[in-house]
């Protein structure tokens, strides 16, 4: 089924470990992974599969957000993305790797800077690092710079980012994958709501509705429906986006599965309020206007 308008994807991924050193894709043995096996994952996935899987869905710009790229080397990482860009014409913007609490972390953020693409960084941050004074520091030369910051963290961690969000009120956080839900029994929903209750009380707060898998089972709407609209209706469907996380989500379900499927779960939405969701509001929030 064609899209009715077109759609922004506010996470998604590209690599190549033929010729890039992506920790996690390149070494042996395999991570541990939420989804279990990724052994279909550890292959090039570039613009041209992108644009394949998400047919017939018409993706007009889109967020790349970091790949777990060889550490050592960040700005790398948004080098290869800008040859991509000047190749294919994708990603429009990305968020790119910074450790925020490491030594280099200014020179880090100065030269990501200098990519008129970049909107953001991401830092996975351990349980308790949120808090740490060291880490915090990092995370104020964020606003600094103008940049946001994409969270991704259980939500069993959140209560660390409703201080972080509102210590630093200028600098906006965007929460990846829905706040990771994986535990869908009625103690762990209850407790996935009062978290996201909390960070969604935060203005500086948005949502990426994203990372639902279940390990072991198909991506379907009804078995995402309930947590895909508490979301919206705790963050509201101006803080809340659409995104694929592709090529990961696609060990759950195709690109069409879900993005049909978010569409069926919003079709009683207003059709502003569903464009809102699809495209307006990762428009606004990457600041895409120009791209």
């Amino acid at each position: 089924m064609a899209a009715p308008f077109t759609i922004v994807d506010a996470h998604q991924h590209f690599w190549d470990p033929r010729i890039n050193y992506h920790p996690w894709l390149c070494d042996q043995p395999p991570a541990p992974f939420r989804y279990g096996d990724y052994a279909a994952l550890r292959r090039p996935y570039l613009p041209a599969d992108y644009l394949l899987d998400a047919r017939p869905h018409q993706v007009v710009k889109t967020v790349y957000v970091e790949t777990e790229w060889d550490p050592r080397d960040p700005v790398g990482e948004m080098r290869y993305v800008e040859r991509l860009r000047r190749e294919t014409g994708l990603p429009t913007v990305a968020v790119a790797q910074a450790w925020l609490d490491r030594d280099d972390l200014t020179q880090t953020l100065e030269a990501l800077t200098q990519f008129d693409f970049v909107r953001g960084i991401r830092h996975k941050p351990r349980p308790g690092q949120m808090s740490d004074q060291r880490w915090c520091a990092g995370y104020a030369q964020l606003a600094w710079q103008g940049l946001r910051f994409d969270l991704q963290a259980p939500w069993t961690q959140l209560v660390e980012a409703v201080q972080l969000a509102r210590d630093f009120p200028h600098a906006r956080i965007i929460l990846n994958h829905t706040g990771l839900p994986a535990d869908r029994s009625p103690e762990g929903i209850a407790g996935w709501k009062d978290a996201m209750r909390a960070l969604a009380a935060c203005p500086n707060a948005a949502l990426k509705i994203s990372g639902l898998g279940v390990p072991g089972q198909a991506w379907t709407a009804a078995s995402n429906r309930d947590v895909v609209l508490a979301a919206i209706d705790l963050f509201g469907i101006d803080r809340a986006m659409f995104a694929s996380n592709f090529p990961v989500d696609g060990l759950c379900g195709s690109f069409d599965a879900i993005a049909t499927g978010m569409r069926e779960i919003l079709r009683g939405f207003p059709a502003a309020e569903q464009q809102a969701f699809f495209h307006d509001n990762a428009v606004r929030i990457y600041d895409m206007e120009k791209q």
